[in-house]
This record gives C-alpha cells, structure tokens and sequence, in this order.
C-alpha cells in the first residue's frame, strides 16, 4: 500500500541500525541505505525532546547538497531520558552497568526523533515512551551486560533482548519507539508526504 504510493519517491534511510532497517522492510518500502560519519554533539541547554530532534536534523545536514527532487532522506536519533539528563550509548561495560543501575526500580522516558528531509522541505516528528524498569540486581545487570553487548544502545539496554523480558515491569506508549523507531508515526508521515506529491 505504502511503497505504491511512494513509487515515484526515492527513500534514503541514513541509519546503521539493523532494527530500523528491518522496520522499514517490514514496512515494505523500497530503501537505500546511506551512511555519513557525523559528530552527534548538541548544545549544553538543549533538553528532553530537543536533544533528539537537534540531532535528527543534524544528521541530515551532509546529505542536503546531494538530494534529488524525487529523494526522501530520513535520519533519526534515540535518546533515554532519565533524572533530568539524557542517557546516551555506554562507553564501556562500567558505563553500561552505571547507566542500567540508575534505571532499576525506576521509570524513564525514551524519545525518538525522526527527519524527514526533501530538497524543498524538512519535517521532524519524535514520539515518547515510559518504561519502568523493576528492581535489577547486580548479577542481571552483570549477566545481560556480558551476553548481550548493548554498546550501541541508547540508555545501554535493548527492550527486545533478555533484561527487557525480564525487567520492565510496565510500558506507556509505542514498544517499537523504545526499539528505535516509532513506526507508526513514520508510517503516517510518509502516508501524508506521498498524498502531497
């Protein structure tokens, strides 16, 4: 249905993650992938969903000069927000079980941002999800650490893998925009981009 309607757009993901790819096919669009190395620095005041949506967009600033009028470029940023500062991707193991401890026994917010970029137009839409976490111990946070590898991770966790099934107690808002994209919201925009065309 969707990829009909985009059939005379060209859609660029800028992502490396394979679960946004795989959101995409299962979405069943035709996608290239094109990746752009970037430094994901923001301004010091920026907070909660401004951070997301300033690096979404700052994402899509190297492609800007190459998009054809056909070209749909989407670029996108996750972020945990958690007492007051955002939760980023772990450094190390000792910053990952830092960052998983502060979320144990707690609710946070994960917030994704997604850009939309034309060569005449940007749109950028974010969507925000609470998870609440049960009291973790030390050997879960230690095991899921050592067998899972969330390096990549914003917040150090994936909700998909084994300490998501085990520790999150409750969900408020979209599972998938805790995974990395809130597809829905993706869906719907792409929907009314292709009903402007």
């Amino acid at each position: 249905m969707l990829s009909e309607k985009l059939k005379n757009h060209h859609i660029i993901l800028a992502s490396g993650s394979p679960r946004r790819q795989e959101f995409f096919k299962n979405l069943n669009l035709d996608f290239e992938i094109r990746l752009k190395p970037i430094e994901e620095n923001y301004p010091a005041e920026l907070t909660h969903l401004h951070i997301s949506n300033y690096l979404a967009e700052l994402k899509s600033i190297p492609y800007k000069n190459e998009l054809k009028p056909n070209d749909i470029l989407i670029t996108s940023d996750t972020i945990v927000w958690h007492n007051n500062k955002a939760l980023g991707k772990p450094i190390d193991a000792t910053d990952a079980f830092n960052i998983i401890k502060s979320l144990s026994n707690t609710t946070h917010e994960v917030i994704t941002s997604v850009c939309f970029t034309t060569n005449s137009f940007q749109k950028t839409i974010h969507d925000i999800t609470k998870v609440t976490f049960k009291a973790l111990t030390n050997e879960e946070i230690e095991f899921y650490i050592k067998t899972a590898m969330p390096f990549d991770k914003a917040g150090a966790y994936g909700i998909q893998e084994w300490i998501g099934q085990i520790g999150v107690e409750k969900i408020e808002g979209s599972y998938f925009n805790v995974m990395g994209l809130p597809t829905h919201l993706v869906y719907k925009t792409l929907i009314d981009i292709a009903n402007q065309a």
